[in-house]
């Protein structure tokens, strides 16, 4: 872990799952990450780069054997101005369940660990999106209480591979491994995909705000009790 940049990695091995992950809340560079790439390669090929994208500020690598939740997680560490390494190899043979819910176990872990602290940040963010005719709003608060109300809408048994009753259920898993209170709604929308990647990237932004410094501030928690993490 950087003691300048926010940045934290997570291996996470069970008999249902092995990721690994490595990832900055502040973009640029991620640590371990050659160490991270030998331990798990490219799950699909490597020819599958669908949730890849690097740029001056951002490095993004998902592949966790589900194609639209690695479309979800790129638009999620896109738009919260993120860089992340992400490798999941789950039981796929037997459905989606295990490898959605431990990516979002995983990654809402190295959340928490990246943050360290709340000092001097905004602590609360909220967005709201647009993806075409649909629309979400998303809440969040870095409160060291985990919860989340998730309202979407879905309507589809499956987007892609994913099963759409794992959407909700990832971003539960992520309030629950981060500590964080979430409410992400999906206001309006006749498309589902719509509808799903409109909750990503709202709460991306809310994120993005939520975990801003705000200058002069430095040192000082953001609650009444004094303490949060």
């Amino acid at each position: 872990m950087s003691a300048q940049r926010r940045t934290a990695t997570v291996n996470r091995d069970t008999n249902e799952t092995k990721i690994a992950l490595s990832l900055s809340l502040d973009g640029g560079e991620l640590p371990d990450l050659e160490k991270l790439q030998a331990q798990l390669p490219q799950v699909n090929g490597d020819a599958k780069g669908h949730a890849t994208q690097k740029s001056k500020s951002q490095h993004i690598d998902v592949d966790t054997g589900i194609g639209f939740l690695d479309h979800m997680i790129h638009a999620l560490a896109k738009h919260a101005g993120w860089s992340l390494w992400v490798r999941c190899r789950g039981d796929l043979h037997i459905d989606d369940h295990h490898s959605a819910e431990d990516t979002f176990l995983a990654l809402g872990t190295a959340f928490r660990n990246a943050l360290t602290s709340t000092t001097g940040l905004q602590r609360f963010g909220h967005a709201y999106a647009p993806l075409d005719e649909a629309l979400s709003r998303a809440v969040i608060d870095l409160s060291n209480r985990p919860y989340s109300v998730i309202n979407l809408g879905l309507k589809r048994e499956f987007l892609g591979s994913l099963s759409t009753e794992m959407i909700p259920h990832c971003l539960q898993s992520f309030a629950q491994a981060s500590g964080t209170t979430l409410h992400v709604d999906c206001i309006r929308g006749d498309n589902d995909h719509h509808r799903a990647e409109s909750a990503f990237k709202a709460l991306a932004v809310a994120i993005r705000m939520a975990t801003s410094k705000i200058p002069g501030r430095e040192g000082e928690e953001p609650s009444t009790k004094g303490v949060l993490y």
